[in-house]
């Protein structure tokens, strides 16, 4: 029976945002961008400086920001078939109850022993 192929089934070595990235990359780009700041010149002031950043209201910027964050990840998200769904709400199920059968016929016999051991 021919499976229908999802993102994810991958293993995960195959992808390819998996490889590693090699430090000479990193220096390669650091040394790329100390020489854009320097090739084109002008009054900048040093490379190392930042601008002040406006001090605004940002509470609803981050909440926002929050949101659509969750989004973004609940779309990388593999959700599950119907068929594997239901298959696993089963299996949860039938653990479930048998867990609880055992679990009560263990506390049913310990209260047996401890009623017969010390009297009623």
């Amino acid at each position: 029976m021919a499976e229908r192929k999802r993102p994810g089934d991958d293993a995960a070595g195959d992808r390819p945002e998996d490889e590693a990235n090699t430090g000479s990359d990193a220096q390669d780009d650091a040394v790329e961008s100390a020489d854009e700041s320097a090739s084109r010149g002008g009054d900048k002031a040093e490379s190392g400086s930042v601008a002040p950043k406006k001090e605004g209201r940002r509470g609803g910027n981050r909440i926002s920001g929050f949101f659509r964050e969750v989004v973004s990840e609940l779309r990388k998200v593999i959700w599950p078939t119907r068929k594997e769904l239901l298959t696993y709400t089963g299996v949860v199920i039938v653990f479930v109850t048998v867990m609880t059968t055992i679990v009560a016929l263990l506390d049913y016999g310990f209260g047996k022993a401890i009623l017969a051991s010390f009297g009623n």
